[in-house]
């Protein structure tokens, strides 16, 4: 499978998500879409991660912008995360890393002295025509956020 390239159109896609009926990315076409990868539910820095995106959350609608979060957890535990945090934004369930390979976020990471697989933390900025225009890889979560609503505004005030 091909992999998402800056200022190309990315592949439309499906994923079980949180909103009871599968995400489908040309469903959102008209809008931006921020797509954030994080490792697991319920962790101190992807709770964080999640917490900046709601409190932020009607600001990126305001500038027409859908927030989507995905991790490899199942959907059911997605239920329980996006619930206990109060999360207005739906989670993607990507347990055969369909999505993570597509957007190239599965890497090699250290847990605790044994190489492992992983989600490296990643966000990305998809224009209202389907096209990739902003990409975060390696994120640290504090200011992140705002980061990315920059973005966002930019992107509006270029279009």
């Amino acid at each position: 499978m091909a992999r998402v390239q800056l200022n190309r159109k990315v592949p439309d896609f499906s994923a079980e998500s949180t909103a009871g009926r599968p995400f489908r990315l040309s469903e959102h076409r008209g809008r931006n879409l921020v797509i954030y990868f994080y490792p697991k539910d319920n962790t101190p820095g992807c709770t964080r991660e999640g917490q900046d995106f709601r409190d932020n959350y009607n600001k990126f609608r305001r500038n027409k912008t859908v927030v989507v979060g995905v991790s490899r957890d199942s959907l059911a535990a997605h239920e329980k995360f996006r619930a206990k945090h109060e999360f207005p934004f739906e989670l993607l369930s990507d347990p055969d890393e369909k999505l993570c390979r597509l957007f190239d976020v599965i890497k090699e990471k250290n847990m605790y002295g044994r190489k492992v697989m992983g989600i490296e933390r990643s966000t990305f900025l998809i224009d209202a025509d389907g096209r990739l225009r902003r990409e975060w890889r390696k994120v640290k979560v504090d200011g992140h956020v705002d980061e990315v609503l920059d973005a966002v505004r930019e992107l509006n005030r270029a279009g």
